[in-house]
């Protein structure tokens, strides 16, 4: 396996890591065992203190995206660590301190912030690190998986959108120089830090996995593994492309279990 996916000493730059159950985690785990150089980006130095254990002695840099000159900073701190092969954006963000609002009760702020973190982000980061990037380099970053109308996930679905098209326009920008490749993983609920902030989340992962066709709940392992895949030069023929990954979620709208229980 080592030798088909081709990550033995390529460097990548995981943003987003935030706990052990984190995708960043589990995905920079999944690379490390490959081979790969994994470098993780947190965003406060807090945070880098409070996963110093997890983290030993593997390399760690701190990124606020929310402040343009640390985003700016970036190449400095990075460019030590030679050319990046590939890059993981998993970050997100939403303010849901206030807890459900209907979509149309959107405060512009709260609205904003997430636009900033969760989709523009990808934009910037991709600009500055571009003159470190390996010329078929791979980005990844981490869609959502149906275009369902969550009550609960709110406006971050509108920011999710907005990444996936940003994601296609990338790919395409990059391609007049480079053949570096922008696409996005997405997912069905996971059991992650980030997700335990969303309004009424367990129901609607559990919800999710009973419409699964093997009524079994989608792992973080599993959505790692197709970010690494992505990473990986084996899917060098994947570009400015969505991969779903929910098993089989979104294609389960009739299945007899749930109409029984409903009817």
């Amino acid at each position: 396996m080592n030798a088909f996916l081709d990550l033995e000493g390529k460097n990548v730059a995981v943003f987003g890591l935030s706990s052990r159950r984190s995708i960043a985690w589990i995905t920079g785990q999944t690379l490390e065992a490959l081979g790969a150089r994994v470098i993780y980006g947190v965003h406060t130095q807090a945070r880098r203190e409070s996963l110093s254990a997890l983290l030993g002695e593997r390399p760690c840099f701190v990124c606020e995206v929310q402040d343009p000159e640390q985003i700016n900073d970036l190449p400095a701190r990075l460019g030590a660590q030679g050319p990046l092969h590939g890059l993981v954006h998993a970050l997100a963000f939403a303010n849901y301190s206030e807890g459900f609002k209907p979509f149309h009760e959107t405060l512009r702020a709260d609205f904003l912030q997430a636009m900033q973190i969760s989709c523009f982000s990808l934009v910037e980061i991709s600009r500055v690190l571009k003159p470190l990037m390996h010329p078929q380099a791979s980005v990844v970053t981490l869609g959502i998986s149906s275009q369902v109308t969550a009550e609960n996930y709110g406006y971050m679905a509108p920011v999710k959108a907005a990444l996936e098209s940003s994601v296609r326009f990338l790919a395409k920008s990059f391609s007049s120089d480079t053949q570096v490749r922008f696409n996005s993983v997405n997912s069905g609920p996971l059991k992650t830090t980030a997700s335990a902030g969303i309004p009424g989340y367990v129901k609607a992962y559990l919800y999710a996995e009973a419409m699964t066709f093997r009524k079994k709940a989608l792992t973080t392992q599993e959505v790692a593994n197709a970010i690494v895949f992505l990473l990986s030069p084996v899917s060098s023929g994947i570009n400015a492309q969505s991969i779903v990954v929910n098993a089989g979620m979104d294609c389960n709208y009739f299945d007899t279990d749930i109409i029984n229980k409903v009817i």
